[in-house]
């Protein structure tokens, strides 16, 4: 997919527009549903908001996601179609500065999309992706999202979850593991599930989890501090007051 849009990068909403694009070629190329334009239409009303811009308590739970992450005995980060349209590149980075394991899961699964978005991710950089094998289960969930590879998810302690919906990251909380949620919508049942709600832009989101892992890699005491400055219930007020209030 190219990045080719008829937009100046002078105009003030280019990275919105630059967004649409995005989906709309990843609908195209099979990678995105089309649900997926619904929740990235859902989701940039949030945003504009937000002021299009992380405000500070998302950018304290990005420092504490990345913590988790590389204090993790095996962390992943799942990848649904939405995210590997917007930010496959910046997604293998992540997974490159935390020693994360990168894992297809969709909401509208079949092999054929995740086999795209496997490629896809290939493409930008990635050695291994799992999603693939799909040989084990999330206890409580109906149908194909309940897929997992039990050496991926099934066995993480640390998952970061984008843009997913709700059951599911219920489900992936209850079984015990340290989940971290980017959703724009403070008041979403992902964002109340996570142990770490990063009420943020996934384009901007990502890339500053991936800052903050550089800056808090060898430094334990760095990341344990991260981690207990860190209140996801003050976050979620926080993010819900600025987008009531404007920011």
């Amino acid at each position: 997919m190219s990045d080719d849009v008829d937009v100046p990068e002078s105009h003030p909403r280019y990275e919105s527009l630059l967004t649409r694009h995005r989906i709309e070629a990843g609908v195209d190329a099979g990678i995105t549903s089309r649900q997926g334009l619904i929740a990235q239409g859902r989701g940039e009303a949030y945003d504009y908001l937000l002021g299009e811009a992380t405000i500070d308590s998302a950018d304290r739970a990005e420092r504490a996601a990345a913590a988790y992450l590389l204090g993790a005995d095996h962390a992943v980060v799942s990848v649904n179609g939405n995210a590997a349209a917007l930010v496959p590149g910046e997604l293998v980075e992540l997974a490159a500065a935390t020693g994360a394991d990168l894992e297809v899961n969709l909401f509208n699964r079949t092999e054929e999309r995740i086999e795209r978005i496997a490629d896809y991710l290939r493409e930008h950089g990635a050695d291994e992706v799992k999603g693939l094998t799909a040989d084990g289960r999330i206890p409580g969930l109906d149908h194909e999202r309940a897929k997992v590879d039990a050496d991926g998810i099934g066995d993480a302690d640390v998952v970061l979850v984008p843009l997913e919906d709700g059951d599911r990251a219920e489900a992936l909380g209850e079984l015990g593991k340290t989940e971290l949620v980017v959703d724009l919508n403070p008041l979403s049942r992902s964002a109340r599930a996570a142990t770490v709600p990063i009420v943020d832009n996934i384009i901007r989101a990502i890339p500053g989890i991936t800052a903050h892992a550089r800056d808090l890699a060898d430094d334990a005491d760095a990341q344990r501090a991260a981690i207990e400055r860190f209140d996801a219930d003050a976050a979620l007020s926080d993010a819900e007051a600025a987008i009531r209030g404007g920011v």
